[in-house]
């Protein structure tokens, strides 16, 4: 049969387990009937379905020949958008989705509580009723209805819409009582922010990845997993009592910042390694803050306000700032990282050791931190710091001292539609989630090519009706594409850092044979590499053999049309559709259960739990500290540790290979933060902002980067 990858074939063939199409899925029904039995949250489920309408992502006509092409910096193509890449445009599930409506049918357009017009909601109108639109007045009244009555109605669903719109301003504010903004701290500390604002640990809840992967372990537990994964991710949401389950478009703004300013600088005592574990204290803006320096800083600031314009109350006009800074040393240690940094499951199962493995390491002996490495001039290697203002208030620098980098480099990167990341405070007060999500960047919307050939009848949401809109978006989104591609180079420095390639040695290349090797090798000692959620960290080779014609002789790391690798997790090879790549050189670590009647197998998602009719999460019966896990799982870890090196050798075929002919041998070093099959494993929890499985995975393969390249020619004798 031929082999078509999913985001291409227009149905579900035996490798193609996902699509835009989310009927095509092999749901579990029976978990998602328990995970809507055990949700404590049933309003939280409604909002979550209704966010994932692809009203919210479908912002012109499928078929509309003004769709362009563009890149991420918002060039366009004169070729006609391929819808599939940005928009979508199926349907999203069948019977049996756990987000889809009570009655089992599909939100559509009509009946979206998210539909183009926010302002019409059918759950808060007064009289229960969805208005007419404005040029059809009768469209919803009963026969012999008056004008008059129908006007009624509307000035009814208006004051409903301020009533609406006052209680979310008011949640706002209740919430920036307890846990400010990242946004309210910008306004003095902008180099911080910016750094920040599109770090990973900025983008810690907003992944929709681990959102769905959360859900998906909740689903396989009855949800007994609890906030075991989300209180890391999003301490604040955790501490106000939010849901689990709902979409961040529903979340409010401090809570979606993930591990935003005040998930650090509001801790001030040493929890130690506990998971995430952790309360924050509450206060506004004006409240202590804690820092490695204390506030003696803060203290000649607050003494000359005719300087700095600040304001010590609530009631007094002036810049708004926090009254007191208290010393919390241990944000300078590296056990602070090792709260959420090693993760040790409820059954013993050691998930993360990326602390346990810094505090054996030859960098702990010499006394780095986490912060020297990861902190400093350079991301991944102890450079020092920079020096300059900690702060800038109004306009005024204060005193020059140690710069901490609030970058946070690492291998994961955004998905997500940019005008919802990176955090930028002028988006945040342009429009909200939802607008933003409507605004179709990929088209080319708010560019001169675009809007001049737009006619009259293009229908855009209520949100972007105005081109002066569209074109004020363009320009926030270009210093988010900014940032996106500054992100990126760092991201590659301190993988750059984390892993060296040697050049390729030629083993033989006589009697018709050849083969060659190159090492891998680690260019940290401060711990192994990969590290962290190392099980679904993919670093792989990526080698190529052709001859002088440019033809293909060898191949080994080449991916499968999902996009995977041909290892044992791939679709393909696990069909029999492509053979398993027996040569791939792969780092990332593999979970290994064992089975009821003896030996074990690899898991994409390894969940402990027990076989009842209500699956939960099992302990584990004896000590787990005799094994260092619970028997039943292990990890088999394939990271290098510390100062480690491994050689790939490979040789061709000789049936491949003729006599006196040139040979080139490429090798690329390649890193992915997850496998496609990750996605294909937890596509059945449904994804935020409304994506499909597809379009994530394609995101996720267009994030990847090539670390190192090496190339060499050799001639077959």
């Amino acid at each position: 049969m031929s082999v078509l990858p999913f985001f291409l074939s227009g149905s579900a063939g035996a490798g193609d387990l996902y699509s835009d199409n989310l009927s095509n899925h092999n749901f579990d029904v029976g978990a998602i009937a328990q995970l809507k039995k055990y949700l404590a949250d049933v309003d939280a489920r409604e909002k979550w379905q209704s966010n994932r309408d692809p009203s919210l992502i479908l912002a012109a006509g499928e078929n509309d020949p003004l769709l362009l092409e563009t890149d991420e910096a918002g060039l366009e193509s004169s070729d006609s958008q391929d819808t599939e890449d940005d928009l979508l445009l199926e349907s999203e599930a069948e019977s049996g989705d756990l987000l889809v409506s009570d009655d089992d049918e599909l939100l559509t357009d009509e009946d979206s509580l998210l539909a183009e017009d926010d302002d019409d909601s059918l759950l808060d109108s007064d009289d229960g009723l969805l208005i007419a639109d404005d040029d059809d007045d009768d469209l919803l009244t009963v026969d012999g209805e008056s004008a008059t009555e129908s006007v009624e109605g509307k000035k009814k669903e208006e004051r409903a819409a301020k009533r609406r719109s006052a209680n979310e301003e008011h949640e706002k504010l209740f919430l920036e009582s307890k846990y400010p903004s990242a946004n309210t701290c910008a306004t003095c500390h902008p180099k911080h922010y910016e750094e920040w604002s599109v770090s990973q640990h900025a983008y810690a809840q907003l992944s929709p990845i681990y959102m769905a992967m959360q859900t998906t372990i909740n689903m396989k537990t009855s949800a007994t997993n609890g906030d075991f994964c989300i209180r890391c991710h999003n301490p604040v949401g955790m501490n106000i009592g939010e849901s689990l389950y709902v979409s961040n478009l529903e979340r409010t703004p401090t809570s979606r910042e993930g591990i935003t300013c005040v998930a650090c600088h509001r801790v001030n005592r040493n929890y130690g390694k506990i998971s995430g574990r952790f309360a924050l204290e509450e206060g506004d803006v004006f409240s202590p803050v804690y820092g490695p320096k204390g506030g003696a800083e803060l203290a000649r600031v607050l003494s000359k306000p005719e300087d700095y314009r600040v304001s010590q109350s609530r009631d007094d006009p002036g810049r708004s700032i926090h009254t007191e800074a208290n010393q919390f040393f241990a944000l300078t240690k590296p056990g602070f990282c090792g709260t959420c940094h090693d993760v040790t499951l409820f059954n013993g199962f050691r998930l993360e050791e990326a602390f346990a493995e810094y505090k054996q390491s030859p960098a702990a002996k010499r006394g780095e931190t986490c912060q020297d490495c990861h902190m400093g001039k350079i991301q991944g290697v102890a450079s020092g710091y920079d020096y300059g203002p900690a702060a800038v208030v109004g306009d005024v620098p204060t005193r020059n001292r140690k710069l901490t980098n609030h970058f946070f480099a690492g291998p994961d990167y955004s998905v997500v539609h940019p005008g919802i990341f990176p955090h930028n405070v002028e988006a945040a007060e342009f429009k909200t989630l939802k607008e933003w999500l409507q605004f179709n960047y990929k088209a080319g919307w708010g560019t001169d090519k675009f809007e001049d050939r737009i006619t009259d009848s293009y229908k855009f949401p209520k949100a972007w009706e105005s081109i002066d809109d569209r074109y004020d978006a363009r320009e926030i989104l270009k210093v988010q594409f900014e940032r996106l591609a500054k992100a990126r180079r760092l991201r590659e420095q301190v993988l750059r850092n984390g892993f060296k390639l040697s050049d390729i040695t030629i083993l033989n290349n006589t009697n018709g044979k050849l083969s060659f090797s190159v090492d891998v090798s680690s260019g940290t000692d401060g711990h192994g590499v990969p590290t962290g959620f190392d099980a679904e960290r993919l670093i792989f080779l990526e080698v190529t053999v052709k001859d002088s014609r440019g033809n293909v002789v060898f191949v080994s790391g080449d991916r499968d049309p999902n996009g995977d690798v041909r290892d044992a997790h791939s679709l393909y090879v696990h069909n029999g559709e492509l053979k398993l790549d027996k040569n791939l050189f792969s780092l990332q670590s593999k979970f290994v259960v064992r089975l009821l009647r003896g030996g074990e197998r690899e898991q994409v998602l390894a969940v402990n739990t027990s076989s009842d009719v209500l699956p939960f999460v099992r302990p584990e019966r004896r000590a787990t500290t005799i094994y260092g896990r619970p028997r039943g799982a292990r990890k088999h870890k394939q990271n290098l540790e510390p100062g480690a090196s491994r050689t790939a050798k490979y040789k061709v075929p000789s049936n491949k290979l003729k006599k006196g002919e040139r040979y080139t041998v490429s090798v690329k070093l390649v890193s992915q933060m997850v496998p496609v099959n990750l996605i294909a494993a937890i596509q059945g929890a449904g994804f935020d902002y409304g994506m499909s499985p597809a379009q994530i995975a394609r995101e996720v393969v267009k994030g990847s980067s090539v670390l190192w390249s090496r190339k060499t020619s050799v001639k077959l004798k």
